[in-house]
């Protein structure tokens, strides 16, 4: 999919106050780790992931939706009425129904002659909202389109805690299934994408490319859909082997990508992944042949953010200054299922606001995990 008319014209970006160190989190499991003798400190050498971030209890995804798309909007100076589409595209939502980007669209005073839904597809929702409208853009249909989301750790990492601590049939075997749970991390980001004729960033998104390998679907996987005020949601993943599965997906897909955007790997000056943890990030660089020097990270200090760690990332790099006017971007998303979707991007000049600054944005020495 090739596009000629769309541009990343903003980027809104917040992220929660309250900090989860990894030593906090295995202070919270001592019951489990004193049982089972587990050695302190194995939880950041495995991951890579010194620190992740959780909103207050009773937080709601749209809450800090609207917050970071609001900011998106006043950066570009954008008129509301212009917005012809708003998709809110995280794992999180409010409820079952209606759609979180309902309240969203409200609060924000967009037009009622909007497209308003939400769109679901675990670490690729924003992508995939990303994706959706530049083709609607692209084909006349709207000027421009917010898509938007926020993802809330917090109830998964109680949930999973308190399983661990009070399960004690469970051993050092089948606890290795809940890792991935006490690595996720909270966040939000928004996208304002508007035609190029009436851009001023004029970052312009050039070719987007999606792969799926979902003979895959059972390796990662969460309990039921409950979303909505009670829900203490867990979560069960092959950690070894998604990650095997995932990388051979994401090597396929940028060949894909390099194709389609007519690129080679070597004129790639950024590349911003899904952000997993140290050991994943390493051998999925390297069966893609690109380099660690070029690639940006936030899972050190923000951990696994789902649909928005790639988007976040993205804004923590144009707040660092690695991404720069005339680079050339490659986002490269992968996701349980096994999915990935890719983005090709000519920078331009794309504010991003909100309150991901340049001490929330540092960059943490990241440590390949034994």
């Amino acid at each position: 999919m090739r596009f000629d008319d769309v541009c990343l014209e903003a980027i809104g970006a917040t992220i929660p106050d309250e900090i989860w160190s990894s030593e906090d989190i295995e202070r919270q499991l001592s019951p489990l780790y004193q049982r089972l003798r587990l050695p302190e400190g194995r939880l950041e050498l495995m991951s890579g992931i010194v620190r992740r971030r959780v909103w207050p209890a009773g937080t709601v995804p749209s809450g800090p939706s609207i917050r970071s798309a609001d900011a998106a909007l006043n950066a570009a100076d954008w008129d509301r009425g212009r917005v012809g589409c708003l998709i809110h595209a995280s794992v999180c939502r409010d409820f079952l129904e209606p759609a979180t980007a309902s309240r969203v669209h409200h609060e924000l005073g967009l037009p009622p002659q909007c497209w308003v839904y939400d769109v679901s597809n675990a670490c690729l929702g924003l992508i995939n909202g990303a994706v959706q409208i530049a083709s609607l853009i692209q084909s006349g249909a709207i000027e421009s389109g917010i898509v938007v989301g926020t993802e809330n750790s917090r109830p998964l990492l109680e949930s999973t805690i308190a399983t661990l601590n009070a399960d004690t049939s469970l051993n050092r075997n089948r606890i290795k299934p809940a890792f991935a749970s006490l690595t996720i991390g909270s966040g939000s980001c928004a996208w304002l994408l508007t035609h190029r004729n009436h851009s001023r960033s004029q970052t312009r998104l050039t070719s987007a490319i999606a792969r799926a390998h979902t003979e895959f679907n059972d390796l990662c996987r969460s309990d039921h859909d409950t979303a909505g005020a009670g829900m203490q949601p867990l979560m069960e993943t092959d950690s070894q082997r998604l990650m095997v599965e995932g990388i051979a997906t994401g090597a396929a897909a940028l060949k894909d990508l390099l194709h389609d955007s007519t690129w080679s790997a070597k004129q790639i000056d950024r590349t911003v992944c899904h952000q997993v943890g140290s050991k994943h990030r390493l051998l999925m660089l390297e069966a893609m042949g690109l380099s660690p020097d070029h690639d940006s990270v936030t899972f050190p200090f923000l951990g696994n953010t789902g649909s928005v760690a790639l988007p976040l990332t993205l804004a923590s790099a144009v707040v660092n200054g690695d991404i720069r006017d005339g680079h050339r971007v490659a986002m490269c998303g992968i996701g349980s299922g096994i999915n990935s979707v890719m983005i090709a991007a000519d920078w331009g000049e794309t504010p991003v606001t909100g309150n991901l600054d340049a001490s929330s944005a540092e960059q943490l020495p990241v440590v390949a995990a034994e």
